[in-house]
Order: C-alpha cells, then structure tokens, then sequence
C-alpha cells in the first residue's frame, strides 16, 4: 500500500475514499463498511501529494483549481467524512493545544491597523454588490442565525437572531446605539423599527456603506439611522448601547484589548454592550489557512478565555454569556443550498474558480461548526454591575415583544 494509502486510512476510520487517477485507475482506501463513501478524481499526479503536504491549505486550493473533483457525492461530503472522523470532543484538535508559546507569538505579530483592517474589509465584502442577494436573506445578515427550530426558513432564523440580540441589550426609546461592523445596515434599521432608538453604523466597506445609506433613506429614517466609513478606533462621544455582530472575528488577537479598551471609552457608565463573534472551544490556534489566504485575510477566532482576558482588563464587566453551538451550520447550509441553486448566476458574476472556492469555504464552515472547534459566542458586557435589572427575565419578554412586532 502506498504512502498515501496509508494516510487516509488512519484518517477515516469510518468512511471510504475511492481515487481515481489521472490514468484511470482506482484505488479505495479508508475504514468501515463503504456506507459513507465519496469518489474523488485527481487530475494531475502530484495533486495527492500537495494535499498531504500542507492539507488545510492545498485541499481547498486543489478543488478551487480543478485539480480535484468529486464524481461521487460531493465536496461537503467528503469534509464531513475527514472532520467527522476526527471531531473536536474526541480529540480531534488536540495536537492543536500544543502550540505553546510560539503559536501566542504569531497572534501578536498579525497586526490589522487602520488602513490594513480597510483592505481586508474590502477583500471581502466589497465584491459584486449581487453576489450576495443570491444566497443571504432577504436583510442581508451575513452572520450565524438563530434557530428556535432546525426546521425554520433562513428567513425566519435571521429575524430571530435580531430579535434575540436586541433583547439582550435592554433597548429603551430615545437611548444612542453604536452598531460596530454595521453590515448592510439590517441591525440597525431592525433596532430603530422595534425600540425607538437612534443608531450609529460603522463599516469599512464602501459598497456596505452605500447599501445601508440608502436603505436608511428608503425607510424615512436616515435622520436616526446613519451609517459612517469610519473605523471604531476613531470615534469619539458616549453610547448608551454598544452592539457588534460578526466584525470581532477581523479584529486580530494583538488588538483585543485594543477593541475592549475603546468599547469601554465609548459605553455610558450605564451602558449595555453585546458582542456577537464566531470563536474556538478550547484555545485558540491561528486561523484556517485557506480561510485567511482567500476569504477573510488578517482575522483570527477567539477563544472564550481570550474574550475574558481582554476584556476583564479594561473593566468590562461580563453579565451574560451564549453558546450558540450549532446554529451556524444550520446557517451554512441555507448559504450553501442558495449558492448551488444560483450556481450559473455566480459564475456569470465571477467565473467556476470563484464558485469553487465560495462553495468550498461554506462547506468546510458546516463541518467546523458541526464537528470542529468554531463556535458563536454571545457575550453581554456593562461598566457597572447595576446596571440591568436583577435577573434575566427582561431578555425573553422583550425578545417575545420584538418577534410579535416583525
């Protein structure tokens, strides 16, 4: 047997691999009964090589190439076959935890100042404006849903995540609210609809920006709702709310206290903050190679342990904390599903490299939030202690209030 033969045999102790070769053959590797098999033709001979080289990165270039591609099942398929195999509760990630004082080090080093944290904004999200109408809801919310049934619509979940997080944050009318990392503007028009509040969005997205701008304008409520290209570490004035979904993860691990230090100069003393971030169970290692070289350059998930530490040290005080375990595969999958559907719309946009390389990074999303170490994590912060009610009741009343009112 050769080399790598060997390698996936260890690696899939549960499911089959069939390879065909550039010549033809075939050769089947991997344990189990074949009841979970996929069949993957490789269209160059040192494609296998490459992958077993450097396999986060080369995998998913490989298939993006074309140098790889899945005759039977799929590309989900067969990440769900190597990362179910070897899943984060069975130890799956624990050659990871040994990392040390090294891997520390080369969080530190990945420094995103202004004008780089500007460019790796725009890497992503300033792409074709319709990319995105092809596969997210309706609002536009690119971040992890909330699932009250694994059964609901995309639709329904996003409305829920809104309304789940503006219940956290103890909305009252007339209060300023500070939304970091506003998106397309779909939070902040959700909190001045439900709550009566004015709202402030940053983004460093140009093509975010004009979106959310207009959408203000189209609503009758752009005197309340305003939208600035303007970094959060240059604002100034106080906040009555601060909230932040889905911007912490590009924030980088050398600027968390950074980011918690500037939270904190922003918040009223009375002020409520919630942070909405995908982060790791354990600790944290350095990002997914792909993920960073081709889709969200300079970004880094944070553990829970990290979260505290950085914000423990400016006094933040931390009255609430969610686990959202699985929602954003559930999420992914809407995404994924939505892009195969519009598959000749993005190729048309782009080319069939592109629409490899987007299908590829929501599937391997799907299994690092079904088997790997991602996470969300909702984290509720004040300056002082008193300043929400005693016990957490107030979240499910204003969350069932603001569900009635969308």
């Amino acid at each position: 047997m050769s080399i790598i033969g060997r390698f996936i045999d260890q690696l899939l102790p549960t499911g089959r691999i069939t390879l065909i070769q550039p010549d033809g053959s075939r050769e089947t590797h991997g344990g189990g009964d074949g009841s979970r098999s996929v069949t993957v033709r490789l269209h160059d001979k040192r494609v296998l090589f490459d992958i077993v080289r450097n396999p986060r990165l080369k995998i998913g270039e490989a298939y993006m190439d074309g140098r790889i591609s899945i005759e039977h099942g799929g590309i989900l398929d067969l990440l769900e076959m190597v990362v179910g195999a070897n899943r984060f509760e069975a130890g799956g990630h624990k050659g990871k935890l040994k990392k040390g004082k090294l891997s520390k080090l080369k969080k530190l080093l990945r420094r995103n100042d202004a004008a780089k944290s500007r460019k790796n904004v725009a890497h992503h999200y300033d792409l074709d404006d319709r990319l995105y109408d092809l596969f997210l809801d309706a609002d536009r919310q690119y971040s992890c849903a909330y699932f009250t049934d694994p059964a609901n619509s995309l639709e329904q979940a996003q409305r829920d995540k809104k309304a789940h997080i503006a219940a956290k944050l103890w909305l009252k009318p007339g209060q300023r609210v500070l939304d970091i990392g506003c998106g397309w503007g779909g939070m902040a028009l959700y909190l001045n609809k439900v709550a009566d509040v004015d709202v402030l969005g940053v983004t460093l997205s140009t093509e975010q920006l004009a979106v959310a701008r207009r959408r203000a304008e189209e609503a009758g409520v752009a005197d309340r709702v305003k939208f600035e290209l303007i970094d959060y570490r240059s604002l100034d004035g106080r906040f009555d709310r601060i909230v932040s979904v889905g911007m912490f993860e590009h924030v980088g691990a050398a600027h968390f206290h950074e980011f918690f230090a500037k939270c904190r100069e922003l918040l009223a003393d009375d002020g409520v903050m919630l942070l909405h971030t995908i982060g790791k169970y354990g600790n944290s290692s350095g990002p997914d190679p792909f993920t960073d070289k081709w889709i969200f350059p300079g970004y880094h998930l944070p553990s829970l342990s990290e979260l505290n530490a950085a914000s423990q040290d400016v006094r933040l005080i931390v009255t609430d904390i969610e686990t959202l375990r699985v929602h954003y595969a559930y999420t992914l999958r809407h995404w994924l599903k939505n892009c195969k559907e519009k598959r000749a719309e993005i190729v048309a946009l782009y080319d069939e490299r592109f629409f490899r390389m987007w299908e590829f990074y929501l599937a391997a999303g799907i299994v690092a939030f079904d088997n790997g170490a991602m996470n969300n994590f909702q984290v509720q912060y004040v300056r002082d202690r008193h300043a929400l009610p005693l016990i957490r009741d107030y979240m499910f009343e204003a969350e069932r209030r603001y569900r009635e009112l969308t």
